[in-house]
């Protein structure tokens, strides 16, 4: 018996997958979306976000979850059909392609792959415990909720600087925490962050510990790695700007 050939899978469904999904399904290709599941994270980074206020047509903001919530629905009104299973291997050799996923296997003449990324983390103590009451990945998602706060930002590349300088607009004061004596960032996103009077520095140092009273951060146990003395920073945000990878 012949198996049947999807014209379009997905494999993805944060944001990119969704937006795929729902334009493949306008164009009536029945696109099948291969979501993933848990440890994975269908929904993508956006499921692990409390309030977004950036995204256009929600002026009084949405959650996360909820704006994966309404991506999906769209996507399914027109067509697509959503399967929460994670895809083990892609075979790429042959047309059609084949598909290995959690309930078994599926071939497809056109793959789209929006799986996206993960932060890297510095997996401190306290650091989970602490994700969207004060631990964030993203300054430009989360950054206005820390107005005229304290915050820490972990790292030393573009990525940081960018971070560091851009919660200047809301942060009473923003401190570049690095484990290093000298930053990887570009010589121009270097001499921002310096000149910038709200941004500080701790070389050397890494996060020990995110503490707090149980519902939101109150500060960090920052290490010296020359010295090895532990001392606490009180902060309301951490800021962790070490890289993302690939979720290919």
């Amino acid at each position: 018996m012949a198996q049947n050939v999807e014209k379009v899978v997905v494999i993805g469904s944060g944001p990119a997958g969704y937006t795929a999904a729902l334009y493949a399904a306008r164009a009536a290709l029945k696109p099948l979306v291969l979501a993933g599941s848990i440890p994975n994270l269908p929904g993508g980074q956006l499921m692990i976000t409390t309030d977004v206020e950036n995204f256009p047509g929600f002026p009084k903001g949405i959650a996360g979850p909820e704006l994966m919530d309404l991506f999906r629905q769209q996507a399914e009104r027109f067509g697509a059909r959503v399967l929460e299973e994670n895809v083990n291997a892609v075979e790429l050799g042959n047309r059609p392609f084949k598909l290995k996923h959690d309930g078994g296997e599926t071939l497809a003449e056109t793959i789209i792959i929006a799986t996206g990324a993960t932060a890297m983390w510095t997996n401190a103590k306290g650091e989970e415990a602490y994700k969207n009451r004060g631990v964030s990945a993203c300054a430009t998602c989360d950054g206005f909720f820390f107005r005229n706060m304290d915050v820490l930002v972990v790292g030393g590349g573009d990525t940081a600087m960018e971070e560091a300088t851009y919660l200047t607009n809301h942060a009473r004061k923003v401190t570049i925490v690095h484990r290093r004596e000298e930053l990887r960032a570009s010589k121009v996103m270097q001499e921002r962050a310096r000149n910038n009077p709200k941004i500080g520095f701790l070389w050397n140092a890494v996060v020990e510990e995110v503490v707090g009273d149980g519902k939101k951060m109150q500060g960090a146990m920052i290490k010296n790695l020359k010295t090895g003395e532990v001392s606490r920073v009180d902060a309301q945000g951490l800021f962790v700007a070490i890289g993302h990878k690939p979720n290919t």
